[in-house]
């Protein structure tokens, strides 16, 4: 079985845990070794079990506690090489490289497809996972929809998706002129509408999940999100969940698809 579950997602930290038959596959751990410990321990897993931490990019809520895990557990570690240059990791048990326009790779028995991203980092990337037939794709942190994200991204059975902020409330909202513009530029982070749009345009109706992450807590809501979202398809009211920063999830589980 093909399953995940979210760590915690949002501004001040973000961790996924990928599973496929006995392969565990963390993305990103953006919390200290400890804490992301103790959200595996929710959802019962040891940290030691792990057998990979798949890193997208270097920014602090996403790799700030990737070192020390895998020194502390030894567990290897997969970036990208413009990753590996703009981090300062310290000693990792073992370091994996691959570029972002990389052919697909295995991880025991998770297939890793990384996707090129805009997004204001050194070689930042997503990720579809592929098991069996099933396919989930993570995509977080960036700033706009490109032809290739959409043709990645079509087909899935399970979609993480970020809805990072709402349009008006970024401009009303309390960041700077120039954070706004970061957020919402190109190469910053999803807006609703823009993850909407994608939606409109993958194959939304094969999704048995689409989760909902890296929702901002100062410049959106929801209400918004979920409102933006069933206004593109509102058969997905039952497919649908967002993401806390300050939780665990339930665990996602993608079943083969009646295709396959």
């Amino acid at each position: 079985m093909l399953r995940f579950v979210s760590l915690g997602s949002g501004s001040r930290g973000n961790a996924t845990l990928v599973e496929a038959g006995d392969t565990r596959v963390l993305l990103d751990c953006g919390y200290s070794a400890r804490e992301l410990a103790e959200r595996l321990a929710c959802v019962g897993v040891d940290a030691a079990s792990l057998d990979a931490i798949l890193v997208t990019h270097e920014h602090g809520d996403h790799i700030r506690g990737v070192g020390a895990l895998s020194r502390r557990f030894r567990i290897p570690v997969w970036m990208t090489h413009g990753t590996s240059l703009a981090s300062d990791c310290g000693e990792i048990a073992r370091l994996n490289l691959f570029h972002s326009d990389s052919e697909p790779f295995a991880i025991g028995a998770l297939n890793v497809h990384p996707v090129v991203v805009p997004h204001d980092a050194r070689e930042p990337c997503q990720f579809v996972f592929s098991n069996a037939g099933r396919r989930l794709g993570v995509l977080t942190d960036v700033g706009c929809v490109t032809p290739h994200i959409v043709n990645a991204y079509r087909g899935l059975d399970a979609l993480l998706l970020e809805c990072n902020h709402d349009i008006r409330m970024l401009a009303e909202g309390p960041y700077p002129p120039a954070l706004q513009r970061r957020v919402g530029g190109d190469h910053g982070h999803l807006s609703n509408r823009q993850a909407a749009s994608l939606l409109e345009r993958i194959d939304s109706g094969s999704l048995q999940h689409l989760v909902v992450g890296h929702i901002s807590e100062k410049n959106n809501h929801r209400r918004i999100v979920r409102d933006i979202l069933l206004g593109v398809d509102a058969t997905l009211e039952n497919r649908l969940d967002l993401l806390f920063q300050d939780r665990v999830s339930d665990w996602f589980d993608v079943w083969e698809s009646i295709e396959a």
